[in-house]
């Protein structure tokens, strides 16, 4: 008999994190490293926000918080909810949980069933293939291009859905592409799925405020599809909050419901000075954090102007989130300093030990032939870091 399951066997290390321990490893022995493989904001969290954490201290909350989040908290939500997406939430309908990334598992466990297909436009964010296998359910992954801002279209999802099919998961803006889809590309998914009316959507929209085209349009917007959207998100990406732990969904009640059900008996409610600093941070307009989008926007276009300078990266602009997600099939088969490239992985192993530089391979997001650079990290880092890569792969 096995000393541990066949589900955490069968798992999938998280690519990202486990590029982050390599890069500390390599760090601690001395080695120069620029980490542009995590999806952290570099920024510190506003003062505002703090100051709010600091009184909720000395106001004593030191108690287990309601497994789905203070009323105020909710309340918060809801209005944030409706003064940025014009949509109408009520308090059963919200759920506050430790990250956006346990909002997503409580939707696969409480809704996804042996066997369900769970439609996952390609590229996808890291987690997504391997929360949807720990339900029991099969990932059904479709490929999309750089010359369609890796965006799925109608016609790929209507080729994709089965009679298994259960769910679609996709991300606006798109980590790990920086993606958008906009209301048009979104009505036209949404007339597809009104021929299916029992696939249920998870919109994940963690980075709904780093968008530099404009406004932003969730699917829950889109006509016929609100009781029917999963609407998933947090403060960690444009408050730059990641280690406050605090995400939360909109959904039909049902599912809410469900969801309080299954993280009252795993975790039960999220950090208590946290959800009150939250409270404060979603109250407040969006424009108080516009200073980091501004500059997110500034560091995608150095990003790309000098990855532009460099034969064999094929990029894209990506319209939002703080990621550039280039095609680097050119180098395969070609050998630089000794090594051969082979796939993804192997190039951006290279570009960690002889260029110094992390970023992510494109397999652990379902796209083998590209490379995930963050750019969540100082203009004067960026600058240095693509100099390397340049200098390794010329």
């Amino acid at each position: 008999m096995s000393l541990l399951s066949e589900r955490v066997l069968n798992m999938s290390t998280s690519a990202t994190l486990a590029m982050a321990a390599k890069t500390r490893e390599l760090k601690a022995e001395g080695k120069d490293i620029i980490g542009l493989s995590l999806g952290e904001p570099d920024f510190n969290t506003p003062d505002y926000i703090k100051d709010a954490a600091i009184q909720a201290i000395h106001d004593n909350y030191n108690s287990y918080t309601p497994v789905d989040g203070y009323v105020e908290l909710k309340e918060a939500i809801i209005t944030k909810f409706k003064r940025d997406n014009n949509l109408n939430y009520s308090l059963p309908q919200i759920v506050v949980s430790t990250g956006a990334k346990q909002c997503l598992s409580n939707v696969a466990m409480v809704m996804i069933n042996k066997g369900d297909e769970v439609i996952l436009p390609c590229p996808y964010w890291v987690s997504y293939s391997d929360i949807v296998k720990v339900a029991e359910g099969v990932p059904v992954e479709v490929q999309t291009s750089i010359e369609n801002d890796f965006k799925m279209t109608a016609a790929q999802l209507e080729a994709a859905i089965t009679p298994n099919t259960k769910m679609l998961w996709f991300s606006s803006p798109c980590n790990p592409s920086g993606s958008v889809y906009s209301k048009e590309e979104l009505e036209a998914l949404a007339e597809v799925l009104k021929n299916h009316p029992n696939i249920y959507v998870v919109s994940d929209e963690i980075y709904e405020h780093i968008n530099f085209v404009g406004g932003h349009v969730s699917m829950a917007q889109i006509d016929g599809m609100f009781d029917r959207t999963i609407t998933v998100n947090g403060v960690s990406k444009a408050f730059a909050m990641t280690g406050w732990r605090i995400g939360y969904i909109g959904a039909p009640e049902a599912i809410a419901r469900a969801c309080n059900k299954m993280q009252g008996q795993v975790t039960s409610g999220a950090n208590c000075i946290a959800q009150r600093a939250v409270i404060t941070a979603l109250n407040e307009p969006p424009s108080r954090v516009q200073f980091m989008i501004d500059e997110f926007k500034i560091r995608r276009d150095l990003v790309l102007d000098l990855l532009n300078e460099i034969k064999g990266f094929n990029n894209n602009t990506p319209e939002g989130a703080f990621y550039v997600f280039p095609d680097i099939s050119y180098f395969f088969g070609k050998t630089l300093r000794g090594r051969t490239i082979t796939n993804a992985t192997d190039f951006s192993l290279y570009l960690l030990e002889e260029a110094l530089v992390a970023t992510v391979t494109g397999e652990a997001f379902g796209n083998p032939n590209c490379i995930r650079i963050s750019y969540a990290a100082s203009q004067e880092q960026l600058t240095e870091a693509i100099k390397r890569i340049k200098d390794t792969v010329n």
